[in-house]
């Protein structure tokens, strides 16, 4: 699917992460992260796992740790994708 428009979920509070979805010709991952040395791996893939079940190939992705669990990343992913996919009214709910 085509990213529509920039779109941003999640916080900059502890325990969560800023997900911001740009439209780009292939998938790039930004991560800014104080544990990345030991969860980057992990956090791209939930990340890129996330947005493939959405059909997403092409987008920057900027992420922004806190200390986010996986069920958060997979979460802030998911509603920072239909935000920018522009399906936020009919979510699709197959991805969860």
């Amino acid at each position: 699917m085509e990213i529509k428009q920039t779109a941003m979920a999640g916080t900059l509070e502890s325990s969560d992460i800023q997900i911001t979805i740009s439209a780009a010709p292939e998938l790039t991952i930004d991560l800014d992260s104080s544990v990345a040395d030991l969860y980057g791996e992990q956090i791209e893939k939930v990340i890129k796992e996330t947005l493939a079940a959405y059909g997403i190939e092409g987008a920057h992705v900027k992420a922004v740790d806190k200390g986010a669990l996986d069920c958060v990343i997979k979460a802030r992913t998911m509603a920072a994708a239909q935000r920018a996919l522009g399906t936020s009214e009919t979510p699709n709910w197959e991805v969860l």
